[in-house]
């Protein structure tokens, strides 16, 4: 089927149009739209895909893989083939490595996009429904209502207040009013297109129907250059990491351009300056943590894959290293603490059918028996209808609506019941009874209701009416009829409890911020252990009041805040940020800004589009629980990293400062530059697998924040162990001959580096701590074996210009490593004591 242009759409009739695409006011049928989509496609615009060899490429942007290639182009040229040779099989490890973990993190990424889809109602054989957003076809009828981001080209139905945002097409900041009426004459631009919803433009109020008639790359959407996936972007720790690691590469330079110069000035013609280049290089690329970006995107590809088994999908890596360190948690209660699952309690009506019948009509304008939509109210409402009732209310007329407006607190219908104009209005009871005609008696005697059956953590809806009115009233008119007032349960989750408690264990501190009254959020606070006394509610309004230096008192002290607007939640989390990382759990429209701003954004897999774009991570089920876990991942994602990062520059800064020292005291190297590289290899497998390392539970006790102090300070109170240990081995082998030297220099480096990732990998001593990961331990096995095998074998004495140990010096290195081991175990306690005083 061909789709149609935009000018043709736009205007012609829409008798017409239901003819061109052969559809009709009922929507295509299942099979009909079946059909259409295996011949026309998916709706969704096929950005490039990463290929393999994109990946391999990238593996060689690395300015630590220039130094080597040029090293092995200098070996090269002066004639040292077999060094050109082994420094060349060392850039190839180097890259497959890298290609391997990028490789198979990509493919973790293209997994995860799967899990969240965005939904959107379609109306097919007179049946609406929510169905995946690709599954659209020309053809289909959308309804979309304030929130929700218009997935495909459709030209307007029906429209109410409808008011779209086209700014991510046009650059135009303000919203446009959209109708149904054809236009005179074809649109030739977004502009003129008033009656025309574009694909990836965001409705910003009211309601709409429209007929689908370009999907995928033939929206107007796909055909420009603007693509709809989003970069990923970098969290906190990401960005200490990077500036970290630029910070070492400047040091170790520098250092080696004074150590060149130094063997320059002091040995004078005797230095071989091509030699002593290329052991630079070496040493450089030894001592530099190249390995970190594939450790980093390791741990978090692999805990990204954790986390979505638990049902939280990130949509950006990044952010679970980010959730691991947030301080402060803030939610809404309903769906997180409660069980979303609302059920009509107390009517408290004269009329207590009608009452219950005019709520149920002023639902969403769709058949909530067939429809998972995204009002609770409703749902709980409809419920009580019997299958009559129901009938009856899918039929009946409506006229007008207003979609429930999270400022003002209610939403409104017109209906034509027997010819006579209904206005139903429905919402908060504050913001309906100044509407209404009622004496101020009755008026305390409602709210009085209210709060009670707020102590009971019920939620309360107000319901007002207005009959045989004319087309242009509004409820701001008011002369309404005050109708009652319907009470609704939602059960505490039954791991609320639990989760709050192993919250506080945690040290993570969680906050309610909800729109609801203090009477129903104090009782929900108070029923899960999250307040003494359920009377301990902060209202939105008195907060506001309140003075800055105040305000954050307010805002750290206490953990429940009731009445609280858009405009309150993304203040208070503002403020609570001068002091802790902040995570923030939305899921409405009005929850986008505070998702935002937040540290770290989570939204359920039902929320608004809107708030799912401002969001970091989704959840694929509702519940503190799986946010807890969550929490848990994202703490071990940042411990192996910073295990990682502790380890390599422990022992590669000792190695480094006594190798480099060393070309002074001695007339030769005291490490081939393909030796160094050898040492570098077989220290870097172990300390990659720290990526899939368990992680003690202390270690999840509290949040964790990057520190390049605390990396520093635990790297220089270590490193001077390794660094006199490294000496010592100089002192010990240097004066028998180079090949001596570097064979048993080059065995204690590998084992004390060994020895050092077993040690630095817990804060406990090592017999205490949690045993390490199956693949850690074999890796680090499998680096003692080959460290002191390959010097026996014809390839380490040809190739790397080694001899064969004797048995004294092989018992000799392996006392000195154990004294090593445990002299790093001592420094280590005495060093996380007096962290520990200090904190």
């Amino acid at each position: 089927m061909e789709q149609k242009p935009l000018a043709l759409f736009s205007s012609q009739a829409v008798e017409v149009l239901y003819k061109k695409i052969k559809s009709s006011e009922d929507g295509l049928s299942d099979a009909e739209a079946a059909k259409r989509l295996k011949d026309l496609g998916r709706n969704e615009v096929h950005s490039a895909t990463l290929s393999w060899w994109h990946i391999l490429v990238r593996q060689f942007k690395s300015p630590f893989l220039y130094l080597l290639i040029a090293a092995a182009i200098l070996a090269s040229f002066l004639g040292e083939k077999t060094d050109a040779l082994m420094i060349g099989l060392f850039v190839a490890i180097d890259v497959l490595i890298g290609f391997c973990q990028e490789y198979h993190s990509e493919k973790a990424v293209s997994l995860l996009k799967k899990f969240v889809s965005s939904k959107t109602v379609v109306r097919r054989s007179g049946q609406e429904f929510l169905v995946d957003s690709r599954d659209l076809v020309p053809g289909d009828i959308v309804i979309v209502r304030t929130g929700d981001r218009i997935q495909v080209d459709l030209r307007w139905l029906e429209t109410e207040n409808l008011q779209v945002d086209e700014s991510v097409l046009t650059g135009e900041s303000v919203v446009v009013e959209k109708n149904c009426q054809p236009l005179k004459e074809g649109a030739k631009d977004f502009f003129a297109a008033k009656n025309i919803g574009f694909c990836g433009t965001l409705v910003a109020s009211g309601r709409g129907v429209g007929l689908v008639f370009a999907t995928g790359a033939n929206a107007e959407f796909g055909k420009i250059a603007k693509m709809t996936a989003g970069t990923d972007s970098q969290g906190t720790f990401q960005k200490g990491i990077a500036e970290f690691s630029s910070f070492i590469l400047r040091v170790i330079l520098i250092t080696l351009a004074i150590v060149f110069i130094a063997n320059v000035l002091i040995k004078g013609f005797e230095t071989d300056i091509a030699e002593l280049l290329i052991f630079s290089v070496a040493l450089a690329v030894s001592v530099i943590p190249e390995a970190l970006p594939v450790v980093t995107t390791m741990t978090l590809s692999r805990g990204a894959l954790r986390l979505a088994k638990k049902k939280v999908v990130a949509k950006r890596l990044s952010a679970i290293e980010d959730l691991g360190s947030i301080d402060i948690l803030c939610t809404d209660k309903t769906g997180t603490v409660t069980e979303n699952k609302m059920a009509v309690a107390e009517i408290f009506s004269d009329d207590r059918e009608k009452c219950l019948w005019y709520a149920g009509l002023a639902s969403a304008s769709v058949d909530f028996k067939v429809s998972p939509l995204r009002s609770n109210f409703d749902g709980a409402l409809l419920s009580s209808f019997s299958k009559m009732q129901c009938d009856k209310a899918c039929q009946m007329v409506r006229e007008y609506e207003r979609p429930f407006d999270p400022i003002k607190r209610w939403n409104s219908v017109v209906i034509n019941e027997d010819k006579n104009k209904i206005l139903i209005v429905r919402g908060a009871p504050e913001g309906i009874l100044p509407f209404c005609k009622i004496s101020k008696k009755e008026e305390v005697q409602v709210m009085k209701t209210v709060e009670q059956e707020g102590k009971k953590g019920r939620r309360v809806l107000a319901l007002a009416t207005k009959e045989k009115i004319k087309s242009d009233v509004l409820p701001e008119d008011g002369g309404l009829v005050f109708l009652g007032l319907i009470s609704f349960d939602d059960p505490i989750k039954a791991t609320a409890k639990a989760a709050i408690a192993e919250s506080e264990r945690l040290g993570l501190r969680v906050k309610i911020l909800s729109g609801d009254g203090p009477e129903v959020a104090g009782a929900v606070g108070y029923e899960i252990g999250l307040i003494k006394s359920p009377d301990r509610v902060v209202i939105g309004e008195d907060w506001l009041k309140l003075s800055e230096t105040e305000r954050l008192k307010v805002a750290e002290s206490e953990d429940v805040f009731a009445r609280v607007t858009p405009e309150q939640k993304f203040l208070i989390i503002q403020t609570l940020q001068k002091k802790f990382e902040v995570g923030f759990l939305g899921d409405g429209i009005n929850d986008a800004p505070a998702l935002k701003v937040a540290d770290v954004g989570l939204v359920v897999d039902g929320a608004a589009d809107i708030a799912r774009e401002a969001a970091d991570l989704v959840l694929l089920e509702h519940g503190l629980e799986v946010i807890i876990s969550g929490i848990k991942e994202g703490r071990e994602v940042f411990a192996n990293t910073v295990k990682y990062i502790k380890s390599t520059l422990i022992s590669n800064f000792g190695n480094f400062v006594a190798v480099a020292s060393a070309t002074l005291l001695v007339n030769y190297l005291p490490m081939l530059p393909i030796q160094i590289l050898l040492l570098n290899l077989l220290s870097d497998f172990p300390m990659i697998a720290i990526a899939m390392d368990s992680v003690d539970p202390d270690e999840l006790k509290r949040p964790r924040h990057y520190s390049v102090k605390e990396v520093a300070y635990v790297a220089v109170a270590l490193g001077l162990i390794s660094t006199v240990f490294d000496f010592i081995f100089f002192a010990l082998f240097s004066r028998i001959s180079p090949e001596v030297l570097w064979t048993n220099w080059f065995i204690a480096s590998v084992l004390t580096e060994l020895a050092l990732t077993m040690s630095i990998r817990t804060k406990k001593p090592f017999y205490k701590a949690k045993a390490p990961a199956p693949i850690l331990s074999f890796l680090t096995l499998a680096g003692v074996i080959i460290a002191i095998v390959v010097p026996f074998t014809a390839i380490g004495r040809n190739l790397f210009h080694f001899v064969q140990p004797t048995n004294s010096a092989l018992f000799m290195i392996i006392g000195l490593v154990l004294l090593y081991f445990a002299l790093t175990e001592i420094a280590k306690h005495f060093y996380y004591r007096f962290q520990k005083i200090k904190e």
